[in-house]
Protein backbone atom coordinates (compact mmCIF):
# COMPACT_ATOMS: atom_id res chain seq x y z
CA UNK A 1 0.00 0.00 0.00
CA UNK A 2 1.83 3.04 -1.37
CA UNK A 3 0.45 6.60 0.45
CA UNK A 4 3.32 9.00 -1.30
CA UNK A 5 0.91 10.49 -3.49
CA UNK A 6 -1.82 11.51 -0.28
CA UNK A 7 1.40 12.29 1.61
CA UNK A 8 2.53 14.86 -0.76
CA UNK A 9 -0.62 16.92 -0.62
CA UNK A 10 -2.30 15.61 2.45
CA UNK A 11 -4.76 18.71 2.13
CA UNK A 12 -7.17 17.31 -0.05
CA UNK A 13 -8.25 13.75 -0.69
CA UNK A 14 -7.14 10.74 -2.45
CA UNK A 15 -8.22 8.00 -4.23
CA UNK A 16 -5.71 4.34 -4.52
CA UNK A 17 -6.12 0.66 -5.04
CA UNK A 18 -4.87 -2.88 -6.15
CA UNK A 19 -4.95 -3.83 -9.62
CA UNK A 20 -8.11 -5.40 -10.53
CA UNK A 21 -7.54 -9.40 -10.95
CA UNK A 22 -8.49 -10.83 -14.00
CA UNK A 23 -11.12 -13.13 -12.16
CA UNK A 24 -12.83 -10.26 -10.67
CA UNK A 25 -13.71 -9.14 -14.67
CA UNK A 26 -14.77 -12.51 -16.11
CA UNK A 27 -17.68 -13.05 -13.11
CA UNK A 28 -19.79 -11.95 -10.19
CA UNK A 29 -18.34 -10.40 -7.13
CA UNK A 30 -19.18 -8.94 -4.05
CA UNK A 31 -17.68 -5.90 -2.64
CA UNK A 32 -17.22 -5.10 1.23
CA UNK A 33 -17.07 -1.54 2.00
CA UNK A 34 -16.42 -0.10 5.50
CA UNK A 35 -14.38 2.80 7.11
CA UNK A 36 -11.82 3.82 9.69
CA UNK A 37 -11.66 7.01 11.50
CA UNK A 38 -15.13 8.65 11.42
CA UNK A 39 -14.53 9.61 15.20
CA UNK A 40 -11.22 10.79 15.62
CA UNK A 41 -10.71 14.96 16.29
CA UNK A 42 -7.26 13.98 14.43
CA UNK A 43 -6.38 12.46 10.97
CA UNK A 44 -7.90 11.39 8.05
CA UNK A 45 -11.06 9.25 7.96
CA UNK A 46 -10.42 6.42 5.05
CA UNK A 47 -12.59 4.40 3.36
CA UNK A 48 -11.99 1.22 2.26
CA UNK A 49 -13.36 -1.22 -0.40
CA UNK A 50 -12.23 -4.85 -1.07
CA UNK A 51 -13.86 -7.47 -3.71
CA UNK A 52 -13.61 -10.85 -5.02
CA UNK A 53 -15.05 -13.16 -6.87
CA UNK A 54 -18.20 -14.72 -5.20
CA UNK A 55 -16.92 -18.12 -6.36
CA UNK A 56 -13.72 -17.35 -4.04
CA UNK A 57 -15.53 -16.58 -1.20
CA UNK A 58 -14.77 -19.88 0.70
CA UNK A 59 -11.26 -19.08 -0.01
CA UNK A 60 -11.75 -15.17 1.02
CA UNK A 61 -12.79 -16.71 4.89
CA UNK A 62 -9.77 -19.32 4.93
CA UNK A 63 -7.55 -15.74 5.15
CA UNK A 64 -9.00 -15.59 8.59
CA UNK A 65 -9.96 -11.75 8.33
CA UNK A 66 -11.65 -10.21 11.01
CA UNK A 67 -13.57 -6.72 12.51
CA UNK A 68 -10.36 -4.47 12.17
CA UNK A 69 -10.97 -2.84 15.40
CA UNK A 70 -10.69 -6.27 17.36
CA UNK A 71 -6.95 -6.67 16.06
CA UNK A 72 -3.98 -4.97 17.02
CA UNK A 73 -1.79 -2.71 14.50
CA UNK A 74 0.60 -5.71 13.86
CA UNK A 75 -1.97 -8.08 13.68
CA UNK A 76 -3.67 -5.87 11.18
CA UNK A 77 -0.57 -4.88 8.71
CA UNK A 78 0.13 -8.78 9.12
CA UNK A 79 -3.47 -9.77 7.56
CA UNK A 80 -3.15 -6.94 5.24
CA UNK A 81 0.00 -8.63 3.77
CA UNK A 82 -2.00 -11.78 3.76
CA UNK A 83 -4.79 -9.92 1.66
CA UNK A 84 -2.73 -8.05 -0.67
CA UNK A 85 -0.55 -11.36 -1.07
CA UNK A 86 -4.03 -12.84 -2.40
CA UNK A 87 -4.14 -10.74 -6.02
CA UNK A 88 -5.05 -13.36 -8.02
CA UNK A 89 -8.90 -13.35 -6.60
CA UNK A 90 -8.42 -10.17 -3.76
CA UNK A 91 -9.18 -6.26 -5.15
CA UNK A 92 -9.26 -3.63 -2.83
CA UNK A 93 -9.44 0.43 -2.82
CA UNK A 94 -9.37 3.49 -0.92
CA UNK A 95 -10.62 6.83 -0.63
CA UNK A 96 -8.54 8.98 1.92
CA UNK A 97 -10.66 11.93 2.60
CA UNK A 98 -8.25 14.80 4.93
CA UNK A 99 -9.32 16.66 8.33
CA UNK A 100 -8.75 19.76 6.52
CA UNK A 101 -11.48 18.74 3.87
CA UNK A 102 -13.60 17.12 6.60
CA UNK A 103 -14.30 20.04 8.50
CA UNK A 104 -13.80 22.96 5.63
CA UNK A 105 -17.30 20.27 3.98
CA UNK A 106 -19.10 20.26 7.40
CA UNK A 107 -18.40 24.31 7.80
CA UNK A 108 -19.73 25.33 4.32
CA UNK A 109 -22.47 27.24 4.07
CA UNK A 110 -24.75 24.60 2.34
CA UNK A 111 -24.94 22.00 5.33
CA UNK A 112 -22.43 18.87 4.59
CA UNK A 113 -22.96 16.52 7.39
CA UNK A 114 -20.15 13.90 7.74
CA UNK A 115 -23.02 10.94 7.44
CA UNK A 116 -23.72 12.91 3.73
CA UNK A 117 -19.73 12.87 3.45
CA UNK A 118 -19.57 9.14 4.28
CA UNK A 119 -22.35 8.21 2.10
CA UNK A 120 -21.20 10.21 -1.12
CA UNK A 121 -17.42 8.14 -0.43
CA UNK A 122 -19.11 5.24 -0.19
CA UNK A 123 -21.07 5.54 -3.67
CA UNK A 124 -18.03 6.99 -5.60
CA UNK A 125 -15.65 4.19 -4.41
CA UNK A 126 -18.62 1.82 -5.68
CA UNK A 127 -18.86 3.77 -8.76
CA UNK A 128 -14.53 3.48 -9.44
CA UNK A 129 -14.62 0.11 -8.88
CA UNK A 130 -17.11 -0.67 -11.55
CA UNK A 131 -15.62 1.80 -13.69
CA UNK A 132 -12.53 -0.14 -13.70
CA UNK A 133 -14.31 -3.56 -14.77
CA UNK A 134 -15.01 -5.20 -11.70
CA UNK A 135 -18.36 -7.52 -12.28
CA UNK A 136 -19.74 -6.49 -9.26
CA UNK A 137 -22.96 -8.20 -8.36
CA UNK A 138 -23.53 -8.23 -4.26
CA UNK A 139 -22.64 -5.02 -2.07
CA UNK A 140 -22.30 -5.13 1.71
CA UNK A 141 -21.92 -2.31 3.45
CA UNK A 142 -21.37 -1.06 7.37
CA UNK A 143 -24.07 1.32 7.90
CA UNK A 144 -23.78 5.19 8.46
CA UNK A 145 -27.54 6.20 10.25
CA UNK A 146 -30.19 4.47 9.74
CA UNK A 147 -29.17 1.11 8.05
CA UNK A 148 -32.54 0.54 6.30
CA UNK A 149 -32.82 4.11 4.63
CA UNK A 150 -29.07 3.92 3.81
CA UNK A 151 -29.92 0.83 2.01
CA UNK A 152 -32.68 2.15 -0.07
CA UNK A 153 -30.04 5.00 -0.92
CA UNK A 154 -27.46 2.79 -2.26
CA UNK A 155 -30.56 0.96 -4.34
CA UNK A 156 -31.42 4.05 -5.66
CA UNK A 157 -27.99 4.52 -7.13
CA UNK A 158 -27.37 0.77 -8.34
CA UNK A 159 -30.87 -0.88 -8.92
CA UNK A 160 -28.82 -3.74 -10.73
CA UNK A 161 -27.08 -4.50 -7.56
CA UNK A 162 -27.78 -6.47 -4.69
CA UNK A 163 -27.04 -4.06 -1.90
CA UNK A 164 -27.19 -5.22 2.18
CA UNK A 165 -26.45 -2.89 4.46
CA UNK A 166 -25.89 -3.86 7.94
CA UNK A 167 -24.96 -2.71 11.86
CA UNK A 168 -21.47 -4.18 12.27
CA UNK A 169 -21.05 -5.60 9.36
CA UNK A 170 -17.36 -5.77 9.63
CA UNK A 171 -18.09 -8.59 12.68
CA UNK A 172 -20.31 -10.04 9.71
CA UNK A 173 -19.04 -10.46 6.22
CA UNK A 174 -15.40 -11.56 5.70
CA UNK A 175 -15.60 -9.19 2.79
CA UNK A 176 -16.39 -6.20 4.82
CA UNK A 177 -13.81 -7.38 7.22
CA UNK A 178 -11.12 -7.45 4.78
CA UNK A 179 -12.54 -3.64 3.45
CA UNK A 180 -12.12 -2.65 7.50
CA UNK A 181 -8.40 -3.67 7.37
CA UNK A 182 -7.21 -2.19 4.22
CA UNK A 183 -9.15 1.20 5.47
CA UNK A 184 -7.47 1.07 9.28
CA UNK A 185 -4.09 0.02 7.91
CA UNK A 186 -4.28 3.02 5.40
CA UNK A 187 -5.41 5.20 8.38
CA UNK A 188 -2.64 3.97 10.66
CA UNK A 189 -0.06 4.80 8.00
CA UNK A 190 -1.16 8.17 7.36
CA UNK A 191 -1.51 9.26 10.78
CA UNK A 192 2.15 7.89 11.22
CA UNK A 193 3.69 8.82 8.90
CA UNK A 194 1.70 12.48 8.68
CA UNK A 195 3.84 15.43 7.07
CA UNK A 196 2.85 19.04 9.18
CA UNK A 197 2.72 21.74 6.66
CA UNK A 198 2.94 23.98 10.01
CA UNK A 199 6.06 24.94 12.37
CA UNK A 200 5.19 23.29 15.35
CA UNK A 201 8.02 24.39 17.40
CA UNK A 202 8.35 22.39 20.58
CA UNK A 203 5.00 20.70 20.52
CA UNK A 204 5.53 17.04 20.57
CA UNK A 205 4.11 14.82 18.11
CA UNK A 206 2.54 11.88 20.70
CA UNK A 207 -0.64 13.10 20.07
CA UNK A 208 -2.57 9.68 22.05
CA UNK A 209 -4.97 8.16 20.03
CA UNK A 210 -6.68 11.18 17.94
CA UNK A 211 -10.45 10.31 19.68
CA UNK A 212 -11.59 13.22 21.74
CA UNK A 213 -11.79 12.05 24.78
CA UNK A 214 -8.14 10.42 24.89
CA UNK A 215 -6.51 12.92 27.41
CA UNK A 216 -3.05 12.97 25.56
CA UNK A 217 -5.11 14.15 22.75
CA UNK A 218 -6.65 17.18 24.65
CA UNK A 219 -3.25 18.18 26.42
CA UNK A 220 -1.78 18.43 22.50
CA UNK A 221 -4.70 20.20 21.12
CA UNK A 222 -3.85 22.49 23.92
CA UNK A 223 -0.31 22.83 23.09
CA UNK A 224 -0.61 23.20 19.24
CA UNK A 225 -3.08 26.28 19.42
CA UNK A 226 -2.06 28.94 17.85
CA UNK A 227 -4.03 31.80 19.14
CA UNK A 228 -4.65 33.11 15.93
CA UNK A 229 -4.66 31.10 13.00
CA UNK A 230 -6.00 27.73 15.28
CA UNK A 231 -4.59 24.16 14.90
CA UNK A 232 -2.44 22.74 11.96
CA UNK A 233 -4.28 20.39 9.24
CA UNK A 234 -4.07 17.63 11.03
CA UNK A 235 -6.85 18.70 13.33
CA UNK A 236 -10.48 18.32 12.27
CA UNK A 237 -11.26 21.86 13.56
CA UNK A 238 -15.30 21.56 13.14
CA UNK A 239 -14.78 18.65 15.97
CA UNK A 240 -16.61 20.18 19.25
CA UNK A 241 -13.46 19.31 21.09
CA UNK A 242 -11.57 21.65 18.76
CA UNK A 243 -14.09 24.36 19.38
CA UNK A 244 -14.29 24.07 22.66
CA UNK A 245 -10.60 24.67 22.83
CA UNK A 246 -10.83 27.71 20.39
CA UNK A 247 -13.38 29.28 22.11
CA UNK A 248 -11.51 29.40 25.55
CA UNK A 249 -7.76 29.84 24.38
CA UNK A 250 -8.06 31.53 20.88
CA UNK A 251 -8.17 35.18 20.19
CA UNK A 252 -11.57 36.40 20.37
CA UNK A 253 -11.93 38.78 16.93
CA UNK A 254 -14.64 40.91 15.65
CA UNK A 255 -15.62 41.38 12.18
CA UNK A 256 -17.27 44.73 11.15
CA UNK A 257 -20.39 43.49 10.35
CA UNK A 258 -21.07 42.80 13.74
CA UNK A 259 -20.38 45.98 15.01
CA UNK A 260 -23.15 47.15 17.11
CA UNK A 261 -23.21 43.73 18.47
CA UNK A 262 -23.10 44.51 22.44
CA UNK A 263 -21.57 41.39 22.97
CA UNK A 264 -18.41 41.84 20.44
CA UNK A 265 -17.84 45.16 22.44
CA UNK A 266 -13.78 45.42 23.51
CA UNK A 267 -13.20 42.45 21.33
CA UNK A 268 -10.36 43.56 18.54
CA UNK A 269 -11.29 43.71 15.13
CA UNK A 270 -10.34 41.37 12.83
CA UNK A 271 -8.69 43.79 10.86
CA UNK A 272 -6.12 44.49 13.15
CA UNK A 273 -4.27 41.61 12.72
CA UNK A 274 -3.75 42.10 9.38
CA UNK A 275 -2.49 45.97 9.41
CA UNK A 276 0.72 46.94 8.44
CA UNK A 277 2.35 48.54 11.29
CA UNK A 278 5.07 50.57 10.04
CA UNK A 279 6.62 50.64 13.63
CA UNK A 280 6.82 46.66 13.94
CA UNK A 281 9.76 45.06 13.03
CA UNK A 282 8.65 41.43 13.38
CA UNK A 283 8.08 38.86 9.88
CA UNK A 284 4.52 38.42 8.58
CA UNK A 285 3.60 34.89 9.63
CA UNK A 286 4.07 31.74 7.62
CA UNK A 287 0.16 31.77 6.60
CA UNK A 288 0.65 34.34 4.61
CA UNK A 289 3.86 33.43 2.48
CA UNK A 290 2.17 29.92 1.85
CA UNK A 291 -0.63 31.57 0.13
CA UNK A 292 0.94 34.72 -1.47
CA UNK A 293 -0.42 37.42 0.31
CA UNK A 294 0.22 40.78 1.00
CA UNK A 295 -0.99 43.14 3.95
CA UNK A 296 -2.96 45.97 3.87
CA UNK A 297 -4.17 48.81 5.44
CA UNK A 298 -8.10 48.71 5.07
CA UNK A 299 -10.80 47.15 2.81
Amino acid sequence: MELGEFERDNAGSCRLGSPVPELCRAGPCCLGIDEAGRGPVLGPMVYGVCYCPLAKQEELGALKMADSKTLTEAEREQLFGTLDGARDFVGWALHILSPNLISTSMQQRAKYNLNALSHDTAIGLIQHVLDAGVHVAEVFVDTVGPAEKYQEKLKRHFPELEVTVRPKADSLFPIVSAASICAKVARDRAVKNWTFLEDLGDVSVEYGSGYPNDPKTKEWLAQCLDPVFGYPQFVRFSWSTAQTILESKAVPVRWDDSEDDPAQKGTRSVLSFFARKESSKHQPHRFFHERKLDTVTGL
